[in-house]
């Protein structure tokens, strides 16, 4: 067991998923430090994707397993053609949005999640998944998995944020 402070100890499982989880939103956080307001929103490639933008969709995706994790499918708004729309616009940086309030939603985020990690009762504790084209139906994902999933997509994200930051200004978060 590690122990946090004297009321927390974690297992050295949980210490790790925190570890995994603090490391690949740095890597996310660090890419678009010093970006002009300008600058996040700009698409330097083919795709639709910004910086600014990633930032937003990790955070709300984040928020959404996080929720899930503990109230299970319900979490999740329903998936159709009625809300296509609003998915595509978690990866938008509005008009109104600036990059630092979305990395400050992202830092409270990532301490209500960090704080799931460290305290639900049973990681093994499972929801059924919604109904959606991507999940096999019938299928249950764990608080385990649902953490294992936000490391993922966090750090696949910031994988993309660093081609998108080096195609903007040249800066690589690494190398």
């Amino acid at each position: 067991m590690t122990t946090t402070d004297a009321t927390t100890t974690l297992t050295a499982e949980r210490a790790d998923l925190l570890d995994a989880l603090t490391g690949h939103r740095w890597f996310l956080t660090h890419t678009v430090q010093g970006l002009s307001e300008e600058q996040a929103r700009i698409r330097p490639t083919a795709s639709e994707l910004t910086l600014g933008g990633l930032v937003k969709h990790v955070t709300a995706t984040e928020r959404m397993w996080a929720r899930f994790a503990v109230d299970g499918p319900a979490s999740f708004p329903v998936f159709d053609e009625s809300t296509a729309a609003d998915w595509a616009a978690d990866f938008v940086m509005l008009p109104t949005e600036t990059l630092a309030g979305l990395l400050a939603e992202y830092a409270d985020v990532a301490a209500r999640t960090d704080e799931l990690v460290r305290s639900l009762p049973d990681l093994d504790a499972a929801h059924p998944l919604p109904e959606a084209p991507w999940f096999t139906p019938g299928a249950t994902r764990s608080a385990r998995r649902v953490f294992l999933h936000v490391i993922a997509e966090t750090a696949q994200h910031a994988g993309h944020a660093d081609i998108l930051r080096e195609s903007i200004d040249g800066q690589k978060t690494m190398g």
